[in-house]
Parts: C-alpha cells; sequence; structure tokens
C-alpha cells in the first residue's frame, strides 16, 4: 500500500526512522500527456501536467505540510499556525487535524476563495480574517510564532520545501528522465524553489541526467519577482498567487538563474483563457491560479526548442473556487417541464 510521500522518499527527507509521520496518503499525483495543449501551438514535442489538485486536501500544499506538521508534532508542538490566501489554511488545518493538534489561520479578509476557506473551517482551524492583505498576515504569523509556543507552517518554514520537491522525484520517476522544461506559477515562491531543489538532489543521485529549464509565472497584477519591485496592493483572479512580497523571492531567482530558466507574468486575461482551455479541451479541472503555467505555455510556447519534454505544474483543483468556475462556464438553461422544451434547447 503506497503510505505517503515521506515513506516513499524517506532516504531523501529530515525524519528519523523512528519520526511518527503525519500523512493523508499525499502525493503520487498523476502526470498526464496533454497533446491537445501541445497541438494549439503547433509544438511537436511532449506536454504534460502535473495535477496536483488531487492532493488529499487539493493542492500542492499537502505536499510540504506532511513533512511541517510531522516535524512540529515531533519537536511537542500543540499548535500550528500560518498566513494563507487559502490552500496553506486548508492544509493546515487538515494535518493538523490528523496530527491531534490545534490550528490557527489567518486570512485576508474578503480575499480568499469559498471553497479553500470553507475546508479550513471544517477541519476545525481557528479562522481569522485579517483587515489587510496575505503579506501583513505573514508579518503577524511570524511575530505570534516568535512570541508563542507556535508552529509556523508556511513556506518559510524549511521542511515545507522539503516535502514539495518530492514533486520533482516523482516526475522523474514517471518519466525516466527530468524534462527539459518545468513550468509553474509563482505566488509566494517556494514550490519553484522545491522543485528545482528536488530535481538537482535528483541529479546528484544519478536519477536522472539532465536539469530542467525551470520557468516561472507569475500574475501580472501581482509580479514582483518579474518587475523587481514589492506589489503593496496584489490584485488577480488568480488568489492563490496573489502575493505582493515573496517568502521565498531569492530562492525563486536563484532556481530561474540556476536553470538558465525564467520568470514571467501573464495577465488575468491569459490565466483565464489557459483555465478554460484545460477543462475544456484536455477535461481538467484546475483553480485559475494553476492555469498560470498553462497561460504561460500557451504565451511562450515559440520560445520552447522542438522537441522538448515539458511538464506543467497544475497546483490546485478546481473546485477550490467554484465562483469563478460558474463565471467562466457556459450559461444553464432555464426551461419549463416538457420533453419538448428539452429538445429545443439541445438539438
Amino acid at each position: 500500500m503506497y503510505r505517503g510521500l515521506i515513506d516513499r522518499y524517506r532516504r531523501f527527507l529530515p525524519v528519523a526512522d523512528n519520526t511518527e509521520i503525519v500523512s493523508l496518503h499525499e502525493g503520487n499525483t498523476p502526470l498526464i500527456p496533454v497533446p491537445e495543449i501541445a497541438k494549439l501551438k503547433g509544438f511537436k514535442g511532449e506536454v504534460y501536467v502535473k495535477y496536483e489538485g488531487l492532493n488529499p486536501t487539493g493542492s500542492f500544499k499537502d505536499r510540504g505540510m506532511t513533512m511541517a506538521v510531522t516535524k512540529a508534532k515531533e519537536d511537542g508542538m500543540k499548535v500550528v499556525m500560518c498566513a494563507s490566501t487559502g490552500n496553506t489554511a486548508a492544509s493546515a488545518a487538515a494535518y493538523a487535524a490528523r496530527a491531534g493538534m490545534k490550528s490557527v489561520v489567518l486570512i485576508p479578509d474578503g480575499n480568499i476563495a469559498l471553497g479553500k476557506l470553507a475546508q479550513s473551517m471544517i477541519y476545525g482551524a481557528k479562522v481569522v480574517a485579517v483587515d489587510g492583505n496575505f503579506d501583513d498576515c505573514l508579518t503577524y504569523v511570524r511575530e505570534l510564532c516568535d512570541k508563542h509556543p507556535i508552529a509556523l507552517v508556511n513556506s518559510i518554514n524549511p521542511y515545507r520545501l522539503q516535502g514539495q520537491k518530492t514533486g520533482a522525484f516523482e516526475i522523474v520517476d514517471d518519466l525516466g528522465e527530468a524534462p527539459d522544461y518545468l513550468l509553474i506559477p509563482v505566488g509566494n515562491a517556494g514550490n519553484i524553489s522545491a522543485y528545482w531543489m528536488g530535481f538537482n538532489e535528483y541529479y546528484k543521485e544519478k536519477l536522472s541526467t539532465k536539469l530542467p529549464k525551470m520557468w516561472g509565472f507569475q500574475a501580472a497584477g501581482a509580479a514582483p519577482i518579474v518587475e523587481d519591485r514589492v506589489f503593496e496592493e496584489p490584485e488577480t483572479v488568480a488568489t492563490a498567487i496573489r502575493i505582493g512580497n515573496p517568502a521565498s523571492w531569492q530562492k525563486a531567482v536563484n532556481a530561474r538563474d540556476s536553470s538558465q530558466g525564467r520568470i514571467e507574468k501573464v495577465t488575468d486575461e491569459e490565466i483565464l483563457e489557459a483555465y478554460r482551455i484545460i477543462a475544456k479541451n484536455v477535461g481538467i479541472f484546475c483553480e485559475p491560479a494553476s492555469a498560470a503555467s498553462v497561460a504561460g505555455f500557451l504565451k511562450y510556447a515559440k520560445d520552447i526548442e522542438p522537441n522538448s519534454k515539458v511538464v506543467m505544474i497544475l497546483t490546485g483543483h478546481g473546485l477550490k473556487d467554484p465562483d469563478n468556475a460558474i463565471k467562466q462556464a457556459p450559461e444553464i438553461f432555464h426551461v419549463e417541464n416538457s420533453l419538448e422544451a428539452i429538445e429545443e434547447v439541445i438539438l
């Protein structure tokens, strides 16, 4: 039986033989070929999506959270805390519940997708909605965790990135080699850093013979790394990457530069178009922020070397943000209670 990513990749992770693992059997997410997306741009190589929305709480955050909460419990902590635009909060609350611990999440009031808020609440977290943005919330979390015996489980916790790097391991295990390009959304910038770490560790162990170019994509309204400035009031429909001052900024820049990659921005319109395309053309439902990687491919495919292998990370499930899905979907036809009325609409 598969028992989660810590069990599978224990030798690459900072856990002891007697460490009590807190797991919901996260990881092991599918790598799905999407030739439909390649054809849209006339691209002759292989294109895949890594569908992280099939983790237990519906996002890639579970990879890091299993490690962060495992280590917090090992250290005797009773409470975990995070700032979040939604996915981290949901994951922290779920893994704290699994561990028998308490969780506190600080969210920007009014700026969190309904699906993510519902998760945090039902998992039993103490949810505090702050009249401010994500960066304000993270500042408070840092101060509170310094002041009280509370484990901080945002991606500035190094164990988070240790767990998240396993996504790179799985890609190499599935392909038999590292891809040529890894395309990924960038918000707080921990994930691009973690994947780069994972690819490097497999390369050093001779489990792959090359390293990918890391291409990250920020939303145009929240593109601090691209524009090399803090966004005091970040704004984008892609709430999961609505972050103006990423905690892992320098790590992401290092991943970009070391891999000879790039970090670019895509507009909300480009993100939503990709969001619709990946659903309608492929049958995969991701949240808007996840579609930043697909938007990046559609925008910059011309710059990718022919016959390359490209992997796009879809960071979260579409049901995280049902409101946007309904806004972007075709209309619902309301008809009277008769066969004839239905036929008139469908034929």
